[in-house]
């Protein structure tokens, strides 16, 4: 029988995720010391599909110490990336043993889907939407404005945009949840799923903050995707608990 929250005292619940954030501090403190040394690789495939745009652009510092923490925020990145195999599986530690076996058995599929999904959306971002995103951007400058571009804003432009596309991407994630635990019914969503569209359009407008039509329209249409095809599956493996969700209750 799985050791449940209430039979684990509290603090074995502090000292259990006191062990499991060591572990995590301790891969990423490293593998960010190690990043720093090739720092120079992971900008320059961090900002790749914005190359054609900017061309030599965006290698620009103006503080003293802007180069050293550039390079450590590339080292970090670089670490969350390699790093993160552990990372999940440290989380997946700590939780598991909370869970019945059932729920277990959904966690760990749906865990391993949140992680290809969010994957996904990095790699729909990076091949699809930076370029485009950064060339309209620098089109604003029009004739007025010429770019000095730093180095530490194209490197914050891309890595805000690759983690907001692979968040965006755990649509179906979360759609599976809010069916599994009766957050909103599977009938709820489905009988709503214009607002829910609308939701989607206008998460989708904070998420890419550079307001170009192509990259909203792209994250909209694709979580619009997700969503349906989450809707479709959720049908199919939740069939028990949606058809209970629908029952009126008995008093």
């Amino acid at each position: 029988m799985p050791v449940s929250p209430k039979r684990m005292p509290f603090l074995s619940h502090l000292n259990e995720l006191r062990k499991r954030l060591t572990v995590v501090i301790l891969v990423v403190g490293v593998l960010t010391l190690v990043g720093y040394f090739f720092s120079d690789r992971i900008y320059l495939l961090l900002v790749g599909p914005m190359r054609p745009v900017i061309g030599d652009q965006g290698s620009y510092v103006f503080d003293i110490l802007e180069a050293m923490s550039n390079r450590f925020r590339l080292g970090m990145f670089g670490a969350l990336v390699v790093g993160s195999p552990i990372i999940l599986y440290e989380t997946l530690a700590f939780f598991l043993p909370a869970l019945k076996p059932k729920e277990r058995r959904w966690f760990v599929w749906t865990f391993i889907a949140g992680v290809v999904l969010f994957l996904g959306g990095v790699v729909f971002c990076y091949l699809l939407i930076l370029e485009p995103s950064t060339r309209w951007l620098v089109q604003q400058s029009g004739e007025t404005f010429e770019l000095l571009l730093r180095a530490q804003s194209a490197m914050t432009f891309a890595m805000w945009f690759l983690a907001g596309f692979g968040i965006a991407f755990e649509v179906p994630v979360i759609v599976f949840y809010l069916v599994y635990f009766n957050v909103i019914p599977y009938a709820t969503l489905r009988k709503n799923w214009r607002f829910v569209w609308v939701v989607i359009v206008v998460a989708a407008s904070m998420i890419t903050p550079d307001w170009n039509p192509w990259s909203m329209a792209a994250l909209s249409a694709s979580m619009i995707v997700l969503f349906e095809a989450s809707m479709l599956l959720v049908r199919v493996m939740l069939a028990r608990k949606i058809k209970a969700q629908s029952l009126p209750d008995i008093e």
